[in-house]
Parts: structure tokens; C-alpha cells; sequence
């Protein structure tokens, strides 16, 4: 393209984007296709000759957007929503024009350095320990999930464990354990895998049949057997707001045990996180600034486009000493003065992205001021929810709301809850998801969108009492 048909294409697909928003409150919410529609629309094999972007944009229309489910519908409730705004979007654009690969310092000062501020902004901003700030012992990063983010915890964690043994030797004999709750995510036990620990090596502990939350007396129990048998404590998990229910782990009494155990202390709160932007939604944090690692995610529920999770350490010689490798090619001036951080030794890949100019365009453009009103207006349309379940007798809550997460059930049991769910999201009216909660079925409602409203959730809900009346 020349550079005036950048601009021309550009606008175009601005508009186009501007558009489909415009359009979403229309669209079913679910994607009504087939396994292989969306495969039978496109051709056998790219084109031998350029085509017009345009050509393009049309497909989009014509092929995509009826074989998406629409994360950024008023009324996508579904797990977390990826969330997005205009801010965010422009920002990562402006990313991908910029074009560049800041996997050390060298390559792309800018990229690091804006980085650091707008982590150590974002730091802030939830109230987290100076400890975590990266003018300190420690720091952040943006990762691409928080599914990485507890991947790298963990590495971090058997390198302080075994005094950096782990990266030259590999694992040994230690008899290494990982523990998270029942609740935990499916990342945890993903981490084990990965760093070759295998599933078995992840203690799952019971919690707290109302609240969810991970019982203390069985996780010191279970690390003082594993010890007792000759075998390490590597990482504690703990969730601060965990996925299925947005339970609550105590990390006071938990970070407690774990710490008088030599265990590292990773807190995952990747949904729930962002609200302590709110001081009045900080408490699920107390308790975190004794932990060795955090993460949260902006993109779920703070505007910000995905990819960018936010992950701190309070110590970084531990996280660097199992991930720095400097190879001759990436030899400079700067790496060897030790002035300067590269972000290639924060995370398991070499190259990235300047994921930070989003985040950063997001907390400039909203403001804190802004971002608070977001969370708040989550939060109490989640309330609202609540107020609704409670006004229909066929209807009960399954846990306690947990910020801007519901989940409740029908009260005539398992298959009539997820019959009234599947017709409400085969309907495209809206997108819920499930869970389980000791052993029985539920609905898991989840408000973040920055377009959701009163009068969407509302409808939500029409939708599901009629549905509970069919069944």
C-alpha cells in the first residue's frame, strides 16, 4: 500500500469496527454456526494475486462476524469478559505501527522504560506494596496471561527453592509439590506440567463448602505430610477471586503458612484484581504485600485489549535467575553496565510486543477517576443480579456475589438450571456460563463490559425466567 492508501484502508477499517459496535446490540450474542461453516466460506488456498483491502473488510462481514461469539456484547456474561474500549484499541494499533521488539533494552529503550512507569502506575493505583515497584528489589511486566504469569512464578519458585540447582541440574530428587484449592485454575496444574513437576505434584486442598475459600488446617496439613515424607514445598497458589465462583482465599493465613514453610507465595488475581482501583474494593488484597508474586488482568475487566496481564514480583533476582540467557548476539553496552531491566528475562519467551502503550493509553485517557466508575457500576449491576435472584422463589444464590460476579442456580436442580442456561444462550439473547459448587450445578453471571447496562442485565433476566418457566 502507499501511504495515502494506508490512510484511506485505516479509516475504513475504523469505521468498520466503529460500526460493528453499533451493530452488536442486534447480533446474537453466541455464534449460531455449525462446526465447519465458517471453514466452507473461505477458499482452499490464498490468492496468487494481491487483492483489494476492501475484498477484506467485506469478508469480515461475510465470513466472521456470523461465526463469532461476541466477547464485546452488552450482554456477554459469560466467564470473564476480554474486555476492550476505544482507548485501548487505538493504543494497540499505534503498537503495531510502531513495530517494535523490545526483548532487552537496547532494542527499543522506549519500550521498557514505559513499561516500567506505567506498571509502577498501575501499582499504585491497586495499592499494591512499594516492594513490587520497579525503582526496588522487585518490579513488573506485562505478560501475555496470567496463565504464563503463574507458569513463571513457578520457575521463579524452584529457583529460590533449590539455590538456583533447578537451572543447571534440572529437577533432582527434591520431591517438588505445588498446592492451589480446589478452586484454583486450570493453570496451576498446567505450570506442573510444563516445568516438568506432572500433575501429581499438585496438592489440591479442600475449601470452604460457603465460601469457597481454601481451607487453612488442610493446607498446613498437607505441606507438614509432604515434609514429613521428604518432599519440598515449592509454590502456594492462592486466588483472589478464583474462576468458578470468585471465592476469596485468606491470603494473610495462607501466606503465613506458606512462608514458614519455605513455600513462595504467588497471588492469582487475574479477574478480580483490577477492582482495588476502588479502596473500598481492596479487602480480597489484604494480605498481599507479604506475597512473592501477583498478577492481575486488564484485560478482563479494565478496558484494556487483550493481551496484557500484569504481573509483579517483590524480588526479581529470583524470577531473572531462572530465566536470564544472554547469547553473543544480544551482547550490548547497557545489558553489561547492569543500569538498565530486559524484559527477556521476566517471562519464558525472548520476543515481545509493546503491550504497555494500551495500558498506558487506557490510564490516561479514563483516568483513575474513570476506571473507578467502570469497576463501580460492575459491581452494582452484579448487586442487582443478586436482588433479582433473590426475588424469585425459583431461583436461590449458590455463593455470596463476589464483586461484579453472580452465581446462583434454580432451585428445581442440575438439569433444569442448565436447560434454562443453553436456551438462554442458544437464543443469542445473551451468553452465560456454568460451574459446579459442591457437586451441584450453577449459573456464573459476570458483568465487565464497558457497554453493559441496567437494562441489559435486566433483559438477561427475562430471558432467564421464561426460560425457568418453559422447563
Amino acid at each position: 500500500m502507499t501511504p495515502e492508501e494506508f490512510r484511506r484502508n485505516g479509516h475504513a477499517a475504523i469505521d468498520w469496527i466503529a460500526d460493528y459496535w453499533a451493530s452488536l446490540d442486534d447480533l446474537p450474542v453466541r455464534a449460531q454456526v455449525a462446526p465447519g461453516d465458517v471453514r466452507r466460506l473461505l477458499p482452499e488456498s490464498a490468492p496468487e494475486t494481491g487483492e483489494p483491502f476492501d475484498a477484506v473488510l467485506a469478508d469480515l462481514d461475510r465470513v466472521v462476524v456470523p461465526g463469532l461469539t461476541h466477547w464485546q456484547h452488552p450482554r456477554f456474561f459469560a466467564y470473564f469478559p476480554a474486555n476492550s474500549s476505544p482507548a485501548a484499541i487505538l493504543g494497540d494499533l499505534l503498537s503495531s505501527g510502531i513495530g517494535a521488539q523490545g526483548m532487552i533494552w537496547a532494542t527499543s529503550p522506549a519500550v521498557t522504560e514505559v513499561e516500567q512507569v506505567v506498571l509502577d502506575w498501575l501499582a499504585e493505583a491497586l495499592g499494591l506494596p512499594d516492594d513490587f515497584r520497579s525503582d526496588g528489589a522487585g518490579g513488573g511486566v506485562i505478560q501475555d496471561t496470567a496463565s504464563t504469569a503463574t507458569f513463571t512464578a513457578l520457575l521463579a519458585a524452584l529457583h529460590r527453592a533449590s539455590g538456583g540447582e533447578v537451572r543447571r541440574h534440572g529437577l533432582g530428587d527434591a520431591g517438588w509439590r505445588v498446592y492451589g484449592s480446589s478452586q484454583a485454575h486450570s493453570s496451576l496444574v498446567k505450570a506442573a506440567m510444563m516445568a516438568g513437576l506432572g500433575e501429581d505434584a499438585v496438592r489440591v486442598i479442600g475449601v470452604d463448602p460457603l465460601t469457597q475459600a481454601i481451607d487453612l488446617d488442610a493446607l498446613e496439613s498437607a505441606i507438614e505430610a509432604d515434609i514429613g515424607r521428604g518432599l519440598t514445598p515449592a509454590l502456594v497458589h492462592l486466588a483472589a477471586g478464583s474462576t468458578s465462583t470468585g471465592a476469596m482465599d485468606d491470603l494473610v493465613g495462607a501466606g503465613r503458612i506458606a512462608r514458614e514453610h519455605g513455600a513462595w507465595v504467588h497471588v492469582d488475581a487475574a479477574w478480580a484484581g483490577v477492582a482495588a482501583v476502588c479502596p473500598e474494593h481492596r479487602t480480597h488484597l489484604a494480605g498481599v504485600g507479604s506475597a512473592d508474586s501477583f498478577v492481575t488482568n486488564p484485560h478482563k475487566w479494565l478496558l484494556t485489549t487483550f493481551d496484557c496481564s500484569t504481573f509483579w514480583v517483590r524480588d526479581r533476582a529470583a524470577l531473572t535467575g531462572a530465566l536470564s540467557i544472554l547469547p553473543e548476539y544480544l551482547r550490548n553496552a547497557a545489558t553489561e553496565s547492569g543500569e538498565v531491566v530486559d524484559y527477556r528475562d521476566w517471562h519464558p519467551q525472548l520476543g515481545r510486543r509493546f503491550r504497555a502503550v494500551k495500558l498506558w493509553a487506557v490510564l490516561r485517557t479514563y483516568g483513575l477517576e474513570g476506571l473507578r466508575a467502570h469497576v463501580r457500576s460492575g459491581v452494582e449491576l452484579a448487586a442487582h443480579v443478586a436482588d433479582l435472584v433473590a426475588g424469585d422463589d425459583r431461583f436461590e444464590m449458590v455463593t455470596e456475589p463476589s464483586l461484579s460476579l453472580v452465581v446462583f442456580r434454580l432451585v428445581a436442580g442440575d438439569e433444569q438450571t442448565m436447560a434454562a442456561m443453553e436456551a438462554v444462550n442458544a437464543s443469542g439473547e445473551a451468553y452465560l456460563s456454568h460451574t459446579t459448587v459442591e457437586g451441584r450445578a450453577a449459573i456464573r453471571l459476570a458483568v465487565g463490559s464497558w457497554c453493559t447496562t441496567r437494562a441489559d442485565v435486566e433483559r438477561t433476566w427475562r430471558a432467564l425466567q421464561a426460560a425457568a418457566a418453559e422447563g
